[in-house]
C-alpha cells in the first residue's frame, strides 16, 4: 500500500545509467577567428557583409575601416515565423507583445598570424511609449483631450526624439550570426 501511494513521486536513482543530463549549447567565440591569409581580406569582408545582410539592412559599410553598421530592425514576433531576427521562442513571444528592435555593429580586424577577427555586437532596444497605441479600455467614456490636435512641429531629419530604451546586447542573435560566419568555405572565398 505504501508503494502505491509513493508511485511516480520518487525520482531517478543517482546511479541510474539512463539519467539524462541537459546538453550545454555550443557557443562560438566572439570575436570569431577566420584563418585565411592576408590576401583574402576583400573576400572575408564580402562574406561578412553577405551574412549580416541576411538579417539586417546595412546603413554603413566601409571595407577600409573594417566596420559594418546596420539600421535598427524591428524584431519579428510569432506572427512572422518566416522573418529572421528573433532566434528562439521566448524572444519571439516577447517581440509579439513588446516593440523590440535590434541593430548590429560588426568590426573586422587583422590577426597577427594572418587571419581575421570578426567581432559581432547586436544591440537590443525596447520602445518607450507614453501610452498604448491600440488602447481600447476606456474608449466609451468622455475624453478630456481636445478633439482637434494641432501639432506645430517641424519634421527634420537632424532632429530625432528617441523613444527607444537600450536593454543590452542580444547574445543569442550574435551566436546565430557567428555560426553563419564560421561556415566560411575556403573554396568559396577563392583559397
Amino acid at each position: 500500500m505504501l508503494l502505491l501511494c509513493g508511485g511516480c513521486m520518487t525520482g531517478p536513482l543517482l546511479d541510474n545509467p539512463v539519467r539524462v543530463q541537459p546538453v550545454a549549447e555550443a557557443t562560438c567565440n566572439n570575436p570569431a577567428y577566420i584563418p585565411l591569409g592576408p590576401s583574402a581580406y576583400g573576400m572575408v569582408f564580402e562574406h561578412v557583409l553577405d551574412v549580416v545582410d541576411d538579417y539586417f539592412e546595412i546603413s554603413y559599410a566601409n571595407r577600409y575601416d573594417g566596420r559594418i553598421e546596420t539600421f535598427p530592425m524591428t524584431a519579428p514576433g510569432l506572427e512572422q515565423p518566416w522573418k529572421p531576427g528573433s532566434p528562439d521562442f521566448p524572444q519571439r513571444l516577447l517581440a509579439t507583445f513588446q516593440s523590440i528592435r535590434h541593430r548590429a555593429v560588426v568590426t573586422i580586424k587583422a590577426a597577427e598570424d594572418g587571419g581575421y577577427f570578426v567581432d559581432v555586437k547586436v544591440f537590443k532596444e525596447l520602445e518607450d511609449l507614453s501610452r498604448p497605441t491600440q488602447a481600447l479600455a476606456g474608449a466609451a467614456i468622455f475624453r478630456s483631450a481636445p478633439t482637434v490636435e494641432r501639432q506645430y512641429e517641424v519634421i527634420d531629419a537632424a532632429v530625432t526624439t528617441s523613444n527607444w530604451i537600450p536593454i543590452g546586447r542580444d547574445v543569442k542573435l550574435e551566436q546565430v550570426l557567428l555560426k553563419c560566419l564560421e561556415k566560411v568555405d575556403p573554396k568559396v572565398l577563392g583559397q
